[in-house]
């Protein structure tokens, strides 16, 4: 078993991010809000920064390329409904031209549209898809811009509305290669031991072939590589170091990809989920070669997630210890993580744990592992100290970390008990976890037997 200082582990937390995927953010506090504190939420606008679009060839038509536009909005507890998106593509006269779909309206001038979203989701998913082409006699490097507004109905008050100036498109005509990758499908209940094979395939819709192609792949810790090509190098989870745990592969393919065409690489491409995977994630990317920019990246990389049916077992374990009054003690407690599954929150970044700690009675926190800090929950007793402690995003099979508090003994009390917790960032119970019992300990000061 693996035993180590919280502070080395949350060294270890670091997680390489994988190019416009693997978001990693910071750990979180671990304090919980109040019941009663009030909630906010927020509508925003997904849309892409930058869109390009082939120029037009001499005598005839561009092709038209796709413009995946969406709403969202923050929190969950509140149902947001009649999304409407104001699209306003009077910026690109004289540089591209579009096609409204079914769900948005037009003015008279075909200018300015209100497009209709409907239900309003926490997560984004594509709710309008228009089409925008080079106009003819439009230079390759000339720009026009989209801008975009938003309101639904719903959140506190009623009524969400996007910030002003939150999202914007800047559309440029271009010449050259354009590869995009194949999008998976996400699975769950996935058994451990199963191959699955990657929906990999590369599309070119510029107006150029590529001549030739990378890719990069990062497999999270429950999944292997199983496909081995000789125009890839591989860097497994445990060859990188404390801080990746993850398995990395580069590629360069002499393939032409000619306008227009589809091509796969060289065999199927095929994963294994291991015992102990869970909540896993492949990331894939590709780029023209000969150090050739590629028009759009917006499709140059996917994420597929598999869910495996599989269980961790997170468990506290507590202690015992003795002292007079005025006296300073260690009173440690422990995190186990005891399979088979690891856990990463690859996608989030959050703490795979948070580990809530009451003082006994009659005793003074002096000093606290570095990842813990001062919480309050409501219904806590302020005579009571609490501390929060957080781990790190991810925890192999076999972690054990262990969070050493130093207390200063204020008066003595018999079987003064402290309570020890494990909990999720967010929610109140691991979905993972067959064996929520012994997700709590105690830490017991002057025991009586």
């Amino acid at each position: 078993m693996n035993s180590v200082t919280v502070g080395r582990v949350l060294r270890r937390g670091a997680c390489a991010t994988a190019v416009g995927a693997l978001i990693v953010a910071g750990l979180g506090s671990g304090v919980a809000l109040a019941d009663d504190e009030p909630q906010t939420d927020q509508l925003w606008i997904q849309a892409p920064y930058e869109q390009a679009v082939t120029v037009a060839p001499d005598g005839g038509a561009a092709q038209y390329r796709s413009l995946a536009l969406g709403l969202y909005h923050d929190n969950g507890n509140f149902t947001v409904t009649e999304g409407r998106l104001t699209v306003d593509v009077s910026g690109l006269a004289g540089v591209a031209e579009v096609v409204w779909p079914d769900n948005c309206t037009p003015d008279d001038a075909g200018a300015v549209a209100v497009c209709d979203t409907g239900d309003v989701p926490t997560r984004y998913s594509a709710q309008v898809q228009l089409k925008v082409r080079a106009a003819a006699g439009a230079a390759v490097g000339a720009q026009g811009s989209i801008a975009y507004a938003a309101e639904a109905t719903g959140g506190p008050d009623g009524t969400l509305v996007a910030p002003e100036g939150s999202a914007a498109t800047s559309v440029t005509v271009g010449s050259g290669p354009d590869l995009g990758v194949s999008a998976p499908q996400d699975v769950t209940d996935v058994a451990t031991g199963t191959a699955l094979t990657v929906p990999f395939s590369v599309t070119n819709t510029g107006n150029e072939t590529a001549h030739g192609f990378s890719v990069r792949m990062w497999a999270t810790y429950g999944l292997d590589v199983v496909t081995r090509y000789p125009q890839c190098t591989y860097r497994g989870p445990d060859d990188g170091g404390e801080y990746t745990p993850m398995t990395y592969v580069t590629c360069s393919f002499d393939t032409d990809v000619a306008p227009g065409a589809t091509v796969r690489l060289p065999e199927p491409l095929r994963l294994a989920v291991t015992g102990h995977a869970l909540y896993e994630r492949f990331d894939y990317e590709v780029q023209p070669g000969g150090e050739v920019t590629d028009l759009d990246s917006s499709d140059n990389g996917r994420a597929w997630h598999i869910d495996a049916d599989n269980t961790a077992d997170f468990a506290v374990r507590g202690s015992k210890v003795s002292g007079a009054a005025g006296d300073t003690v260690t009173a440690a407690f422990r995190f186990f993580n005891r399979g088979p599954a690891w856990v990463g929150n690859v996608s989030s970044g959050d703490p795979v744990a948070v580990i809530d700690f009451y003082l006994p009675e009659g005793t003074t926190a002096t000093s606290v592992p570095d990842t813990c800090r001062t919480a309050s929950t409501s219904g806590d007793d302020p005579a009571v100290g609490h501390y929060a402690c957080t781990l790190p995003m991810w925890a192999k099979p076999d972690l054990k970390v262990k969070f050493p508090f130093r207390l200063h003994i204020d008066r003595v009390v018999p079987d003064a008990t402290g309570r020890v917790v494990a909990r999720p960032d967010y929610g109140t119970s691991f979905p993972f976890d067959p064996k929520s019992r012994n997700n709590s300990a105690e830490v017991v000061l002057n025991p009586s037997a």
